[in-house]
């Protein structure tokens, strides 16, 4: 159901974070509610701005369960989409708001702010998909001048659900006041083959690993796709902060796949990350580790 520029649908609803986390120069764990264990302080949030999510294998729950922390803090918070994403469920974000036009969205989400320091906004609901449709990057970017959020967080790339992507041309689709760029791969991947039931858009991937299609994905394979000019942190505006999450360590074995693709990225002239996160969304701690 699309809606008029200048006015805004609304959906009310009804509406925890503690792990140990270890700097690697520093084999001391943080202790259980230190700041150290937060997403805000592994990701070094600090005064606000523009957070863009970028890749496969957990953009979504990231981008919720870091709203969640930060709004938890008394933070204005608005979570939004360049591409679709499923509706945000009750738990996810319990107000949402649809418009295209950022000065409608400022309006009401300036009177929607005294009943909850969290809301999410998109341009349409596609009932038939059960998708919120994004704003267009310009409109983000508007959003963010007009001072009404301290944060705004986007989900800027599709993955269909598989846990690695390589961009399309159009892809992915950042706003220019993207402060923070977060590229995020599912450990899923590493051991599987390069196929389309892993691995979303797998010949550009195949093109940029050098792997050919059905071979198994490696490390150095997921790290190619991290650091590579045409991978998943293209689009990247000047001056922006650029982070990997390696998401889905919920084993000890896609820990140690996760410490080694670190390695590797760490070992790379060309990566140029401000920080690599290795965690797993869904569970806790969201950050197990953090180099450096």
């Amino acid at each position: 159901m699309a809606e008029d520029k200048g006015q805004a649908f609304f959906r009310l609803l009804s509406s925890d974070l503690c792990s140990p986390l270890s700097d690697t120069r520093n084999t001391k764990p943080a202790t259980c509610n230190s700041p150290m264990t937060s997403l805000r302080h592994s990701l070094k949030l600090k005064k606000g701005g523009v957070i863009s999510i970028v890749g496969a294998g957990g953009k979504t729950a990231l981008m919720f369960r870091l709203a969640r922390e930060l709004s938890k803090d008394g933070d204005r918070v608005l979570t939004t989409t360049t591409t679709k994403i499923f509706m945000p469920t009750r738990k996810q974000s319990s107000i949402m708001m649809i418009s295209e036009s950022a000065e409608t969205i400022v309006q009401h989400a300036r009177e929607l702010f005294r009943r909850n320091s969290h809301i999410s906004a998109g341009s349409a609901i596609l009932h038939l998909k059960n998708k919120l449709k994004g704003l267009k990057p310009e409109t983000i970017d508007a959003l963010w001048q007009s001072g009404a959020f301290r944060w705004i967080i986007v989900e800027a790339d599709g993955a269909a659900g598989r846990p690695l992507k390589a961009p399309a041309a159009h892809e992915p689709v950042v706003p220019q006041s993207t402060r923070w760029l977060i590229g995020v791969v599912g450990l899923n991947a590493v051991g599987k083959p390069l196929t389309d039931k892993w691995v979303f858009r797998p010949k550009l991937v195949a093109n940029i690993t050098g792997l050919p299609f059905g071979a198994t994905i490696t490390e150095e394979a997921v790290a190619a796709v991290l650091t590579d000019d045409k991978g998943i942190m293209k689009n990247s505006p000047p001056e922006t902060m650029r982070f990997a999450f390696l998401n889905q360590t919920d084993s000890e074995e896609r820990l140690a796949i996760a410490k080694r693709i670190a390695q590797i990225l760490g070992g790379s002239e060309k990566a140029g990350f401000t920080r690599v996160l290795i965690g797993q969304t869904l569970y806790e701690p969201p950050v197990k580790i953090y180099y450096p």
